[in-house]
């Protein structure tokens, strides 16, 4: 087998600069840009061509390479500030886009790519640290951490659950539409010449979050709130949030504001029982009495985020949640301390829970969050 000459050698930059853009590419697809893998491989023999602590070039040869259409344009620009920890450079000359184009074909010259001599950003440092910072438990995060974290979350786009409406409408496939071939053929003179076809189309199953907000639950409230927000953001029309404690609140209207701070503010307006007791049986009977069986509940992905601390009968939270299974499509229990090496559910009011849970999962970071959306969207 021939070896590689130089041009393929050179086209592939070193292993820490790979981890840095296969997570920044994980991270343009929670945004919602696409960034397939030969779009990545194409951002990969990019910069190996360039100096890749020059911040404008790598900017532009992701823009350039990872973007398939103007629609990827903002959140790209999103991405690549909360990833790489700066604001997006500047726009180059078009002149300088179409140079940064070739770099997928024609490496750069050794001298191309010099800086004006500023200090460019350790690219590379900040991107491993979000890394890093994706997988820390909220709860233990500093000041600083924690902004950085709400710019991360602000990139979430939780993908909704999809059922199939009962209306079906025509298709290329599915179905005999034996209607609609009877009248095609009356206007051929009764000769059935081709077959029409119909099938339902899928739609957006309804999402339901209760967050439960009670003192035991305060250190993962906010990022709770967060992903909530995230949520109704993504699909306003079918999301429904309610926070649970010693009192049930619907705070849905306040988070589909679109900052996601001024959101959690209006939200935190709203909850009277912000950092109280828990009485999760008593107040998901009220969930379900006036919401559940007015159709909230029915039929959708209900999330239930809680650590199962219950100051009220725990035989009423079984109950109620025997209930909430036979309405719900799927009933997925997010518990923060399931994260921590060693978490058993032994608590009360988890053992009453979990047999009428479908998927129980961690909430304690922002990559357990990233997989929470993955759950509810195959739910």
């Amino acid at each position: 087998m021939p070896g590689r000459g130089p041009r393929e050698e050179a086209a592939r930059p070193p292993r820490d600069v790979v981890d840095t853009v296969l997570g920044f590419a994980r991270t343009l697809r929670v945004a919602g840009v696409g960034a397939s893998p030969d779009r990545v491989e194409a951002m990969l023999a990019a910069v190996a061509a360039l100096d890749v602590l020059d911040a404008t070039a790598v900017y532009w040869s992701g823009r350039l390479t990872l973007c398939a259409g103007p629609d990827d344009l903002e959140r790209y620009d999103a991405a690549f500030a909360a990833y790489f920890g700066g604001e997006s450079p500047r726009p180059v000359p078009p002149a300088a886009q179409q140079r940064q184009r070739t770099l997928t074909t024609a490496p750069m010259d050794p001298g191309d790519g010099e800086g004006d001599g500023d200090s460019p950003p350790d690219l590379a440092g900040q991107a491993s640290a979000d890394e890093v910072l994706r997988h820390r438990d909220v709860s233990e995060l500093t000041g600083a951490e924690r902004e950085q974290l709400r710019r991360l979350f602000a990139l979430l786009v939780p993908a909704a659950p999809m059922r199939l409406s009962r209306r079906r409408r025509p298709s290329p496939h599915g179905a005999v539409h034996a209607s609609r071939t009877v009248r095609h053929a009356l206007h051929d003179g009764g000769e059935v010449t081709r077959l029409l076809h119909r099938r339902a189309r899928p739609r957006p199953r309804r999402v339901v979050l209760l967050v439960d907000v009670s003192g035991s639950m305060s250190p993962y409230a906010d990022s709770l709130l967060r992903f909530a927000h995230a949520a109704v953001r993504a699909r306003p029309a079918a999301t429904e949030v309610f926070t649970v404690g010693t009192r049930l609140t619907r705070v849905t209207r306040e988070l589909r504001m679109r900052d996601p701070d001024k959101a959690l503010a209006a939200s935190g307006s709203a909850i009277p029982d912000w950092s109280g007791g828990t009485r999760l049986g008593e107040v998901l009977k009220a969930f379900l009495d006036r919401w559940g069986q007015r159709g909230t509940a029915r039929g959708a992905v209900v999330v239930v985020c809680s650590d199962g601390w219950e100051r009220g009968g725990t035989d009423v939270l079984a109950e109620q949640m025997a209930r909430l299974q036979r309405l719900a499509h799927a009933v997925v229990w997010v518990n923060p301390h399931k994260g921590r090496e060693g978490y058993e559910p032994l608590t009360g009011g988890m053992q009453a829970a979990l047999p009428s849970v479908d998927h129980f999962v961690a909430g304690h970071s922002l990559a357990a969050f990233q997989e929470l959306a993955g759950v509810i969207s195959r739910a």
